[in-house]
């Protein structure tokens, strides 16, 4: 079993937001999945180590999307297309789902994986980087999802924040980044990027225009409510 520490001891090895046990029942709850593509695309993310939101997050992403009617979904990095699956059933025949990712490889998979659901007709996967993506495509947005380099956290919430519908939301995913947001001594994957997401965080709870709240399933997703005019 992790050795979970307090947040008032040094350097801790990790931090789960919430007990295994209470996720597991979490999933037990879910049943099995709606489609056997999902437990493909499960199954590579464990062979390559390859993060993914995971079913209980993407649970929460497809709830949330048909919760405000989004048709119209911007993810900034979207892997071989895991998110995608979720919100491309949430925003039905007529909606899209505008995905950005730099590897050609993880496209194709998204597009075996997507047409195997029947929802690669929803999703507009386009190869680059998600910001010059983002900055190349016109108009608003129901939800703008980011899921790129936690370094780049801070630089994606001010890209989106303008494009974001009134009554429409902001996403992100590992802003609890394994617990490391929450204390002092940290050992950190990649410099700069626990100071990064603390940055991203900080500045979504001080924006008067969002409604703003942390689900700390899995490793914490920050949903932010753009204010109706």
């Amino acid at each position: 079993m992790t050795d979970i520490k307090s947040p008032t001891q040094k350097n801790p090895t990790f931090l789960n937001p919430v007990d295994p046990a209470i996720e597991q029942y979490m999933l037990s709850l879910s049943g099995s999945s709606d489609h056997p593509v999902l437990d493909q695309m499960e199954q590579l993310a464990r062979e390559n180590n390859f993060p993914i939101v995971g079913r209980l997050v993407g649970m929460f992403l497809e709830t949330m999307a048909k919760t405000i009617n989004a048709r119209r979904i911007f993810e900034f990095g979207s892997g071989y297309g895991y998110s995608a699956y979720w919100f491309a059933k949430a925003v039905g025949q007529d909606g899209k789902v505008i995905c950005s990712d730099s590897d050609p490889e993880n496209i194709n998979k998204a597009e075996q994986y997507l047409e195997s659901a029947d929802l690669w007709t929803r999703v507009d996967f386009q190869e680059g980087f998600a910001q010059q993506i983002f900055n190349q495509t016109e108009g608003l947005f129901d939800i703008c999802y980011n899921d790129v380099d936690k370094g780049d956290y801070p630089e994606i919430w001010q890209l989106a924040r303008e494009r974001i519908r009134p009554g429409g939301l902001y996403i992100a995913d590992n802003v609890l980044w394994h617990g490391r947001v929450a204390v002092e001594k940290f050992t950190d994957i990649v410099p700069g990027w626990t100071e990064a997401i603390k940055e991203h965080n900080q500045m979504i709870f001080n924006d008067p225009d969002f409604d703003v709240f942390i689900n700390p399933v899995r490793d914490g997703v920050i949903i932010a409510r753009r204010k109706s005019l």
